[in-house]
């Protein structure tokens, strides 16, 4: 068991639901969180004490007043409730988010026992408590009469079995959660009665401020995507932009955002225009602020997405500042500018070998909309960015401080820009050569000059889980992808470097075009999908002959449904060869004829445990090999992620075991896992689940603790 390292108060109301659903929510918290405990204490409210007060007309802190009293003065260190509950805005000094565990949010219909909604007869009473149901019990039950229901789940349905009603209409969760799913008579669809977004959600309010709940909170949050879409042509959108939108749940757009782009997202993502335009805006900036962070609270996957680059006259800084004040995790995706499109797409090129060897870009506007000045020396006060100028960066200041810039005047080189390599050296006007002449760098460098030009500005990735670690993935070429997002998404930085390359099997077709003859195919990793899919390609089988496909876990059976498949069997849990063997011994029929496709590095243990343990006639099948790959030097990075023992192999082979000194070292299963114990290799994080999300998580996890830790060891030494 992990040793609790924090112990915090949560405070709750003392209704019977709101106890049970605290109660259910901090056991699954305390699972997440192993390291923290959490004290349940019980307060009232005015809701509980007021059972007459119309809830229509009453205050928005009806449900919560109590409970923020005792967060602000430190009763409690967080107070959940119903989200529902919770006011927005929330209370000065209250900060807040959901809770991942939901319930489904449907309304449901409720009828005394031993009757059903087609026993009712017009000239019945209905139990509503909003507007909304209010809405629907008159437009679905035309002929009854309608009334106020106020109170515990428990004291509503004893009004209904005391006949002071004849049907009430509840949220479905509250009976979920107390166990009460028999007094359910029709669940309403969505499409009759939408209920709010918070329905079914638990939300936990806190301090504004408290770094521990802050860190507590972003365990479950997503980065935010800060997004340039580019200058109006979806051409023009990155690969990286595509990928951050497919994979968000809010987008929140500018007016300059192409239709044709916004037409391609997916069907579930909430797409809302916050559209500014010079002279006519949507939203003040400071309402897009404060609609993203409560987007990101509720634990949405959200993009901000921008026209062009948002670094550029974009009020990209803003919208940042704003993230790292609630100490948020977020993620900056450069896009095409209008200035690339205005210039290079057009010809007239504003760096012309002869003609013109730089530009200046200012706008006339400054904050308000008023009008500024753009006169020489405004211009002169602008920063200035330098190409191809590393090597005479120094006389290129001293050029500078003599034509009347300061010599305290911040600058920095930027080397290898947006690589996985990238690195800075600051300084001033006068200490600039000094400071690059300390260094060895053979890479590309912007030397750039101006106020700012500050080391303070650098985005602050810290407050994520991954605290803005940069992390090696070395892991296979099929699975760079997926880890890369799954990196980025818990607010790390990740450093791409594949340690294996698959190459397909020839020689594997001769089987693989028999496929049809196998009552089942086992797949065990992302890259035996692809190279199966590969073969079947190049083959031209018919997939409809497929036969039914088992895979070792979440991220395989992921890889499949790109091919719009669903895996017929999956382990519910340990997703190694032992979770797969269980798995085969409930689905599979004794004597089935079942296809095992792997590579090469993968050993045929688990084709011999399924014909011996599960009873399967098994042919093993190789149809990729990992071939190493090479580099001359290990990347700058806080982690390493290991894909694979085969990955780990390479690593050792590229940079040996010392390699992997001052790194983190991530394992993504106990294969892996073992395979760096007998490098020697010890102190490895391992997942439960051997799945990239699961590794990711379990490495914030890892780092969370040592954040508590550290705080705690702080907080008794103050003391």
């Amino acid at each position: 068991m992990s040793k609790r390292i924090l112990q915090l108060k949560v405070g709750t109301r003392n209704s019977p639901l709101a106890v049970t659903q605290a109660r259910d929510a901090l056991d699954r918290w305390s699972t997440a969180v192993p390291f923290v405990s959490f004290d349940l204490l019980e307060y009232s409210s005015p809701g509980d004490r007021d059972q007459k007060g119309d809830l229509q007309t009453a205050a928005e802190n009806f449900f919560t007043q109590d409970l923020d009293e005792a967060v602000l003065t430190g009763a409690v260190d967080c107070a959940m409730h119903s989200a529902k509950d919770m006011p927005y805005p929330s209370a000065e000094g209250i900060d807040w988010f959901w809770l991942p565990w939901s319930e489904d949010r449907r309304d449901v219909l409720v009828v005394r026992k031993g009757e059903s909604v087609a026993d009712l007869r017009e000239g019945g009473r209905i139990g509503v408590s909003s507007d909304r149901r209010e809405a629907f019990a008159r437009a679905r039950f035309p002929g009854f009469q309608l009334g106020a229901v106020r109170g515990p789940i428990g004291a509503r349905l004893d009004q209904l079995d005391a006949g002071d009603f004849d049907i009430l209409i509840i949220a479905g969760a509250a009976l979920l959660r107390l166990g009460l799913t028999e007094r359910i008579a029709e669940w309403i669809p969505l499409s009759e009665l939408e209920p709010p977004a918070s329905q079914g959600t638990l939300g936990v309010s806190f301090r504004a401020g408290d770094e521990r709940m802050e860190r507590l909170r972003n365990q479950f949050m997503h980065a935010a995507y800060l997004v340039g879409a580019g200058p109006g042509d979806p051409g023009l959108c990155t690969i990286a932009a595509q990928d951050a939108i497919r994979d968000c749940d809010v987008c929140l757009h500018d007016a300059l955002v192409s239709d044709r782009l916004l037409e391609s997202l997916p069907t579930h993502v909430e797409i809302i225009n916050v559209g500014k335009r010079s002279g006519a805006h949507y939203m003040a900036q400071e309402e897009i602020c404060s609609l993203m962070l409560n987007m990101i609270r509720q634990g949405n996957r959200v993009v901000r997405l921008k026209g062009g680059d948002p670094g550029i006259f974009g009020r990209l800084s803003e919208e940042i500042e704003s993230l790292e004040s609630g100490r948020f995790g977020y993620q900056v995706v450069p896009g095409v500018s209008s200035l690339n499109a205005a210039t290079t797409g057009t010809g007239l090129l504003m760096t012309r070998r002869g003609v013109s060897r730089g530009m200046t870009m200012m706008t006339p506007r400054s904050a308000g909309g008023a009008s500024q000045p753009v006169g020489l020396e405004d211009r002169n006060c602008l920063p200035l960015a330098f190409f191809m100028s590393v090597s005479r960066a120094a006389d290129i200041a001293d050029q500078l401080m003599g034509d009347g810039r300061n010599a305290e005047e911040s600058c920095a080189v930027v080397f290898d820009a947006g690589m996985t390599s990238e690195a800075y050296v600051f300084g001033t006007l006068s200490t600039i050569g000094t400071e690059l002449a300390r260094v060895q760098w053979e890479g590309a460098g912007l030397f750039l000059v101006g106020d700012a030009v500050n080391r303070d500005y650098l985005y602050d990735r810290g407050a994520a889980p991954l605290e803005g670690k940069r992390i090696i993935l070395a892991c296979s070429q099929a699975l760079q992808r997926r880890a890369a997002a799954a990196v980025r998404d818990r607010g790390g930085i990740p450093v791409l470097l594949p340690m294996i390359r698959v190459e397909a099997e020839p020689a594997s077709r001769d089987v693989i075009a028999r496929i049809a003859d196998y009552d089942w195919v086992v797949v065990t990793s992302p890259s035996a999908v692809r190279v199966l899919f590969e073969h079947l390609d190049y083959l031209g089988v018919d997939l409809r002959c497929l036969p039914k496909i088992m895979v070792c876990g979440s991220g395989t059976a992921e890889s499949l449904s790109t091919y719009q498949l669903r895996a017929d069997a999956v382990p519910d849990e340990n997703f190694g060869r032992e979770g797969v063997v269980a798995c085969s011994r409930e689905v599979i029929d004794s004597g089935a004829r079942v296809l095992r496709v792997r590579s090469d590095q993968a050993g045929e243990l688990l084709t011999e445990e399924l014909r011996e343990q599960a009873g399967l006639s098994v042919d093993d099948c190789v149809i990729y090999r990992t071939v190493a790959l090479s580099y001359d030097q290990r990347p700058t990075a806080d982690v390493v992620f290991f894909g694979s023992g085969s990955s780990v192999t390479s690593y050792i082979d590229n940079f040996g075991v010392a390699g992997l000194g001052g790194l983190h070292v991530l394992a993504i299963g106990r294969p892996t896992l073992k395979i760096l114990t007998d490098y020697g290799v010890s102190g490895c994080i391992v997942p439960d689940e051997a799945t990239v999300r699961d590794a990711m998580d379990a490495l914030g996890l890892h780092l969370l603790r040592r954040a508590l830790d550290k705080m705690t060891t702080d907080l008794r030494e103050e003391a």
